[in-house]
């Protein structure tokens, strides 16, 4: 779902930067929109995405796709040096806490807003509307301040907290992600 909403949401969308993730389950379900020409994926560690090449190939399999880019630093920087360069972000994180917190703060936002072309999209871990409220509503409320639409949607997992997983999803220079934009290619690859 992550992978899917701000993908159909996008008209025509080429470039992607799949920030987390290292399991490779994001990148493979980005690697079945055909249109995409480039798919980066920033990954801290590198031991994550060896260890998921080696136990759970069935994830990992996205990295065999030649339009992947693998970069192992921080988001962060990586967007800092990528400033309008990407059509679509998407931020497969944990939960917020420890490290990953920052992931869920403003300044994060906005470092993937700078880094967006005009009409772009973000898709983010949205936590749990049951359970983290609290965490959501001030960042949804902070980053409307600079991003054109923000948007919470969720699907239904039974093995996640609550049974449910949201996404903050945010656009740059265009409006609501609410309907699908017409697409320009074929539809989604099938395995």
């Amino acid at each position: 779902m992550i992978s899917h909403l701000p993908l159909y949401a996008h008209p025509d969308p080429k470039r992607v930067l799949v920030i987390g993730g290292g399991d490779g389950g994001v990148i493979r379900e980005v690697a079945r929109h055909p249109g995409v020409e480039e798919i980066v994926i920033c990954e801290l560690d590198s031991e994550v995405i060896e260890v998921s090449k080696k136990y759970l190939p069935s994830l990992a399999k996205g990295y065999d796709d030649p339009r992947v880019k693998i970069k192992i630093m921080d988001g962060n920087k990586f967007m800092a040096e990528n400033q309008e360069s990407f059509d679509v972000i998407i931020t497969d994180s944990s939960d917020p806490v420890g490290p990953a917190a920052v992931l869920f703060e403003t300044p994060f936002y906005k470092a993937m807003h700078a880094s967006l072309r005009t009409g772009g999209i973000v898709c983010t871990q949205g936590e749990c509307m049951w359970l983290h409220l609290d965490l959501i509503k001030p960042l949804m409320n902070s980053i409307a301040t600079f991003y054109e639409s923000v948007d919470y949607a969720y699907t239904t997992i039974p093995t996640y907290p609550s049974g449910q997983i949201g996404f903050i999803i945010a656009s740059k220079g265009r409006g609501s992600c609410k309907v699908a934009a017409p697409k320009t290619d074929a539809a989604v690859g099938k395995e």
